[in-house]
């Protein structure tokens, strides 16, 4: 049964599915009772097409599509740079959205050995592996010698709050930060999933022709395998969480030369793996 307090989104199949709902809710505290206006992200199922081939349908915030095909893309190992997207396109439907893209015949001939057809739920980043190989990709040695100063990673920790504009009004989305040193946050992309934020932020870099190595990657969430793995794959070499990694990611992290931190919030952090590439400089302020 429906619940009469839900306020339908308005569907446009020209402009696409809504970011959120507003609905009304009883707010508690205590025996105190409050009838609010509340606001509420949504999660819709979206399907990616290779070349006619349906691939896998991820639940993800119905936002910067583009930018999670070709960060997909990429991160999965489909293509292995943005000139084999050869195109895509976006189409709404009533039951979700279907995101067609074009690659090489050779490209789409190793994406159907891999046997992929399944559906990604929205905390799931290897949902539709059918093998250990394809869960547990090792990526190439991150090459690139960026090195970043603490103030700068503090900084970052301190302002991208200020510009999770999704998340400050629903409270329920990841969001992954591109920062380059000495110049502070430069694009953030939000998404239910984390893996999804990450794969719209790499797409963006990508399709602007910007060089992800250049800066490094702050992420609102705990650092699990799948989002070490997909930094990696775009060259990043330091990835700061706001909760904890797991072991697997740690291994990985130190596998594939990149810095690792957790528990990332405001003047603390901890270093997992690579603590090299971290300029230290004398404890500083809380910086504002």
């Amino acid at each position: 049964m429906a619940n009469p307090n839900v306020v339908p989104p308005t569907l446009n199949l020209e402009l696409g599915w809504p970011s959120y709902q507003q609905i009304i809710v009883e707010r508690w505290q205590g025996n105190k009772q409050t009838v609010k206006q509340d606001y509420v992200a949504e999660e819709v199922p979206v399907a990616l097409v290779y070349n006619g081939t349906p691939h896998v349908v991820m639940l993800a915030s119905p936002t910067n599509l583009e930018d999670f095909a070709l960060g997909f893309s990429i991160t999965e190992g489909i293509i292995q740079h943005s000139g084999e997207l050869l195109s895509s396109h976006i189409y709404n439907h009533a039951n979700g959205i279907e995101i067609r893209l074009e690659i090489s015949d050779q490209r789409h001939c190793m994406i159907a050995e891999k046997g992929r057809n399944l559906a990604g739920r929205t905390g799931c980043g290897l949902c539709g592996a059918t093998t250990l190989q394809q869960a547990v990709r090792t990526p190439n040695p991150i090459k690139n010698v960026l090195d970043v100063p603490i103030t700068d990673l503090l900084s970052a920790l301190n302002k991208i709050e200020q510009q999770q504009k999704l998340n400050n009004l629903t409270g329920a989305v990841h969001a992954a930060a591109w920062v380059i040193p000495e110049n502070g946050i430069q694009h953030v992309r939000e998404d239910v999933g984390r893996h999804n934020a990450l794969d719209k932020l790499i797409g963006l870099l990508l399709r602007l022709g910007k060089n992800p190595a250049m800066g490094f990657i702050v992420i609102t969430s705990r650092a699990s395998y799948e989002v070490v793995q997909k930094t990696a794959c775009a060259g990043v070499n330091l990835l700061a969480a706001m909760s904890a990694p797991t072991g697997l990611a740690i291994r990985m992290a130190e596998e594939t030369g990149l810095t690792l931190i957790g528990f990332a919030r405001q003047n603390q952090y901890v270093v997992y793996s690579h603590p090299e590439r971290l300029i230290q400089a004398p404890y500083p302020t809380l910086i504002q």
